[in-house]
């Protein structure tokens, strides 16, 4: 297979991998297509024909139950089918394409259903248009036969793997078990979208933005991932898994070095102290890393305990799940978010409405007013746990006053009928407000009124201020974390609370990065949380600069014209904290300056 050896495309989460890759589907309706080894051209064959076999066999029985419920007559339509599937000349177009092309049989299907239905459903007459999907249909239910066949056997295989996609979506980085993925790399996605966001999350080294990526693979085709400087590596040489294990095991050590003091605070070098907490998205990721290298919890995405169900979780099933989860904190907070549905966030048994534009649509804290049954359970289960341990309630996608206040009157109705009920609940606990909308900025002082604490969701709050879909490839370059609109909202937010008297963090992505972290320090945040990959990292670098860096970084970053101007200061920042290390320290963080933690 004559290919580039090497492809570059975009960084999102850093990390270097080796392994087979498999490619899956990003959507369930779209078809993938692979290279198929000369030696598996038989193999592949041998999969097409079980794929027919199998729906050959469905529908003879479907004959055997029609003809048995409704008559022979109205049956028929299923052995005319099965004849269908046994079209010589259909098959062997099939076959030859399959070995003259080398591509998976999927492709080959596909191909025949587009040709079935482009030749007949031209033709004049509704009939004839009719047979022509008529036509079309059995092959279909190969297509979705071999599709799903092939997923099964792959989820239920056990390899460790590179999963390679069209698109970076939620769906492709929650495919596997985490212990299954060596790392993602895809055609398409922006280093902010939501797969993005769980694929840092989940501490994945993930590549996207590669030309033709799909195109280029094998099936279980070695390959090497460096999350950093954002390559994929095809078929390495011996020489290059050479050099891949000598840079992994400079980055272990780095990692190791990281880690032996990380349980010291994040203090600057005059003291000054500010707090580094997690996001999690399952109280399952509580035993994936150190507690007591973070100060808390600063996010627990509280929807994905939702869709991992089959139908709402309980009062008491929530409470035990919030409760086990506090009492795991040690006395350090725990953040809880009420439910975040919608968009891209769905639950198999909710449904939503369709809308045109989900993300300025039905989701969040909208969806909690409007269903205070789900607020009213959730609220309960969560002031319950909090007798256990220090919890606070935050409150996501709010856009007004009156949505805090409207929470704040639920919130003491219940609490006063668990009290009423003989439960002890303590009478500060703490509510907060997400601010990741620009209404939100704008009132953000009536809102701390209110509000007992902020925490700024960035991710969302710089796709509704450049109005650039984070999730868009077509606009994905126009979302710029470091836009000077981003700088004056942050600085704002962190003013106006330090005036107000209460505490403001960030648990948006842009927090994950070091020197972006240090900025918002400068800014006047006093904590981040971000994905416990990068916990580590931002402890050390605090612990490398003063207050007055902080601050004159913070500075930079506001007087910017442009997105290049803060990434420049932070760079600059970067060689700076970096130029006590050897050259052979800076190469162990794969040559990224950046020195990110590594997976």
């Amino acid at each position: 297979m004559a290919q580039a050896r090497s492809i570059k495309g975009t960084a999102v989460a850093p990390g270097l991998a080796m392994g087979p890759v498999h490619v899956v589907r990003a959507h369930p309706e779209r078809v993938p297509t692979w290279s198929i080894r000369e030696d598996d051209v038989d193999a592949e064959l041998e999969r097409l024909n079980r794929a027919i076999a199998v729906v050959s066999e469905r529908l003879e029985e479907r004959k055997r139950r029609v003809a048995a419920q409704a008559g022979e007559k109205d049956a028929e339509i299923f052995a005319v089918h099965r004849m269908i599937l046994e079209d010589p000349i259909a098959r062997k177009n099939l076959r030859s394409q399959l070995r003259d092309e080398r591509i998976n049989a999927e492709v080959c299907v596909q191909a025949l259903v587009e040709r079935l239905v482009e030749t007949l459903g031209g033709l004049e007459g509704n009939n004839v248009r009719a047979y022509g999907a008529d036509v079309a249909d059995p092959w279909r239910a190969v297509l979705a036969e071999l599709m799903n066949r092939e997923t099964e056997d792959f989820v239920s295989s056990g390899e460790k793997v590179v999963l390679a996609a069209a698109e970076l979506t939620p769906h492709v980085v929650s495919l596997l078990d985490r212990d299954r993925v060596l790392a993602i790399v895809t055609e398409t996605g922006g280093r902010f979208s939501h797969g993005a966001v769980l694929a840092r999350s989940f501490g994945y080294a993930c590549v996207v933005e590669l030309p033709n990526l799909l195109s280029r693979l094998e099936q279980g085709l070695r390959v090497i991932v460096d999350g950093d400087a954002g390559t994929v590596q095809l078929a390495p040489t011996d020489a290059d898994v050479d050099a891949f294990l000598e840079r992994r095991e400079r980055r272990v050590a780095w990692i190791d070095e990281l880690k032996s003091d990380a349980l010291l605070p994040a203090t600057t070098t005059d003291g000054t102290h500010v707090e580094v907490q997690v996001n999690i998205e399952s109280l399952r990721d509580l035993d994936t890393f150190d507690l007591d290298h973070t100060d808390g919890v600063g996010l627990l995405r509280t929807e994905f305990l939702y869709m991992e169900r089959s139908q709402f979780p309980s009062e008491e099933e929530q409470y035990r799940l919030y409760r086990r989860a506090v009492e795991r904190m040690g006395g350090r907070t725990l953040t809880l978010r009420t439910l975040d549905i919608g968009g891209d966030k769905q639950l198999p048994y909710f449904k939503m409405p369709k809308e045109t534009n989900p993300a300025l649509g039905w989701r969040g804290l909208r969806v909690s007013l409007e269903w205070q049954d789900l607020l009213n359970v959730q609220l309960r289960a969560a002031l319950r746990a909090s007798a256990h341990g220090n919890l606070r309630i935050l409150l996501p996608m709010v856009t007004s006053l009156e949505e805090v206040q409207r929470v704040h009157q639920i919130f003491q109705r219940v609490r006063a009928q668990l009290v009423d009920q003989g439960y002890e609940i303590p009478s500060d606990v703490p509510v907060g407000v997400m601010i990741e909308v620009p209404s939100a900025v704008m009132i953000v002082d009536s809102i701390l009124e209110e509000a007992d604490f902020v925490s700024v969701g960035t991710n969302d709050l710089v796709q509704y201020l450049l109005a650039a879909d984070r999730d868009n490839a077509w606009v994905s370059r126009l979302y710029d974390p470091y836009h000077p609109a981003v700088m004056a909202s942050l600085a704002r937010i962190a003013e106006r609370t330090r005036a107000a008297g209460k505490t403001a963090s960030v648990c948006g992505e842009m927090a994950g990065d070091y020197a972006t972290a240090l900025m918002l320090f400068g800014m006047g945040f006093q904590t981040v949380s971000v994905s416990p990959h990068f916990v580590a990292e931002v402890k050390h670098a605090v612990r490398q600069v003063s207050t007055s860096d902080l601050e004159q970084l913070a500075a930079r970053a506001r007087a910017a014209r442009n997105g290049a101007e803060v990434r420049a200061a932070l760079e600059g920042l970067r060689a700076r904290l970096h130029d006590h290390q050897s050259e052979d320290d800076a190469s162990g963080v794969g040559g990224d300056t950046s020195g990110r933690s590594a997976q």
